[in-house]
C-alpha cells in the first residue's frame, strides 16, 4: 500500500493547481493546501489513507480556503463571495486532470527574480516545506519563508492568471532552466559542509519527469531530463569516504549508476533524431560519451571538443566555456585550454573559483607547478564549499611537492 509519506509529495502541486484554477489567488490557495496537507499527515497514518486521497484533499483544502475567506472578510459582500465559493467542486476533483505543469507556468513567471521563481516552484511543485527549503539554500528559515511571501505577493499583484499565458514558449524556457539549476545547486552545492544535496537532485529529476510526460514531444525536456540522469549517474563515486570531493578523471566508473546511464542515453539518443538542437540535447550527448568511455584516457575529447564548438555558437555561455577548455585541453593540448581561457571575460564569472580552478588545472598539466598551485590556492579562497575547498587545497600543497 502506497504510504501518506510517498503520496503526498506527487499529489500536492495537483491539489494546489486545482484550487488556483478555481479560486486565482495563489497565495491563499497555497496556503490552504498546506494546512490539508497537514490535516492528511495528522489523520491517514491512523486512520487510513481514504479511497480517493486526490478528492480528500481538494475538499479539506477547498474548505480551508473558504474559512480564510470569510476570517479575513467579514462584510456582507464577502459572505455572499464566500458562499458562491462553497459552490461544489464537480467535474475538478479527479487527478485525471493534472495541472502541475500550469503551476509550474505560474511559479515561473516572468515578474520574479530566479532565486524567488526557484524557491516558489520547490514550495508549490516540489512539495518541500519553508524549513527544508531554507535548509537547501543555508539561509534561514525566517528568511525563506519572508522570500516565498514576497513571491506570492508579487505573483498577485502582477495579476498573473492560470492556465496558458501568451508566452508559454518563453516560461517554459524559465521552467527547464529552474529545473536545471535546481539539480546543479543538488549536484554541487554552492557552500556547505558537503558536496551534494540529494533531496534537490532527485526533486530536480522527479519533477522533470513529470514535466516530460506533460510534453512528451519537446525534444529539450527529453535533453534535460538524459541530462540529469546521465550526470547523476556518477554520483556513488564522486565522493570519497569522508565526503571528500574525486574528480571525473580519478572516479571508480564501475560504481556509476548503470540503470540511470542506459535509461539517459536512450533519452538523448531519441532526442537527437528528432526537432532541432538545443543546449541540453548538446550537454547531454557530452554526458553520454563520458558515461561510455571506460576511462578518462579512453573518453572521445575531440568529439566532445565538437559539441562544445556547437554548444557556444548556439547557446553562449561562460560555463560552457570553461568546459570547453578542459575538453581542449584533454583533446589538444593543455595550452590550447589555457589560451580559450583568455578568451572569458564574463562579469557573470567574477569571483567564481571554478575559473581558477581550471586554469589551475591546465597549468598543472602543462608543467607549471609553481602557476597551478597559486591558482588552486586562489580557487580554494573563493568557494564556498567546504569539501571543494579542501580539494583545491590538497591540489596545491600536492602540486607544490611535485
Amino acid at each position: 500500500m502506497t504510504s501518506t509519506e510517498d503520496l503526498l509529495p506527487t499529489l500536492a502541486p495537483q491539489v494546489l493547481g486545482v484550487l488556483v484554477r478555481r479560486y486565482r489567488q495563489f497565495d491563499l490557495c497555497e496556503d490552504a493546501v498546506q494546512e490539508a496537507l497537514l490535516a492528511a499527515t495528522a489523520q491517514w497514518p491512523g486512520e487510513g489513507v481514504p479511497d480517493n486521497p486526490h478528492g480528500w484533499l481538494v475538499t479539506v483544502a477547498a474548505r480551508r480556503f473558504v474559512d480564510a475567506v470569510r476570517s479575513e472578510n467579514a462584510s456582507r459582500r464577502r459572505e455572499e463571495r464566500a458562499a458562491v465559493l462553497e459552490e461544489p467542486l464537480s467535474g475538478i476533483e479527479s487527478p485525471q486532470s493534472d495541472d502541475t505543469l500550469s503551476l509550474l507556468v505560474l511559479c515561473c513567471h516572468p515578474a520574479l527574480s530566479p532565486p524567488s521563481q526557484l524557491a516558489l516552484t520547490l514550495r508549490a511543485v516540489g512539495g518541500l516545506t519553508t524549513a527544508e527549503i531554507a535548509a537547501a539554500f543555508l539561509v534561514p528559515e525566517t528568511t525563506m519563508a519572508q522570500r516565498i511571501s514576497r513571491a506570492k505577493k508579487t505573483i498577485r499583484a502582477a495579476g498573473a492568471t492560470f492556465g496558458t499565458p501568451d508566452d508559454v514558449e518563453d516560461r517554459l524556457a524559465v521552467v527547464r532552466h529552474v529545473l536545471y539549476l535546481m539539480f546543479n545547486e543538488g549536484y554541487t552545492a554552492s557552500s556547505g559542509q558537503v558536496l551534494a544535496r540529494t533531496e534537490l537532485t532527485g526533486e530536480a529529476i522527479r519533477l522533470t519527469r513529470m514535466l516530460r510526460r506533460t510534453l512528451p514531444d519537446d525534444g529539450e525536456v527529453a535533453g534535460l531530463l538524459a541530462l540529469m540522469l546521465l550526470t547523476d549517474a556518477r554520483r556513488p563515486s564522486r565522493t570519497g569516504p569522508n565526503g571528500d570531493l574525486v574528480p571525473l578523471a580519478e572516479q571508480d566508473r564501475s560504481l556509476w549508476d548503470a540503470t540511470s546511464i542506459a535509461e539517459g542515453t536512450a533519452l538523448v539518443e531519441e532526442a537527437l533524431a528528432r526537432g532541432a538542437l538545443g543546449p541540453y540535447k548538446l550537454q547531454a550527448a557530452i554526458g553520454a560519451l563520458h558515461a561510455e568511455a571506460a576511462t578518462a584516457e579512453e573518453t572521445d575529447w575531440a568529439q566532445i571538443v565538437g559539441l562544445y564548438e556547437l554548444l557556444g555558437k548556439l547557446s553562449p555561455n561562460p560555463v560552457y566555456t570553461l568546459n570547453h577548455a578542459v575538453a581542449l585541453g584533454m583533446a589538444c593540448g593543455p595550452r590550447a585550454g589555457l589560451d580559450l581561457l583568455t578568451t572569458l571575460d564574463d562579469e557573470r564569472l567574477a569571483g567564481n573559483h571554478r575559473v581558477a580552478a581550471v586554469r589551475a588545472h591546465l597549468l598543472e598539466l602543462a608543467g607549471e607547478p609553481d602557476a597551478a598551485r597559486e591558482q588552486y590556492r586562489i580557487a580554494a579562497r573563493q568557494t564556498s564549499s567546504l569539501p571543494e575547498r579542501r580539494y583545491l587545497e590538497g591540489r596545491a600543497s600536492s602540486t607544490r611537492a611535485r
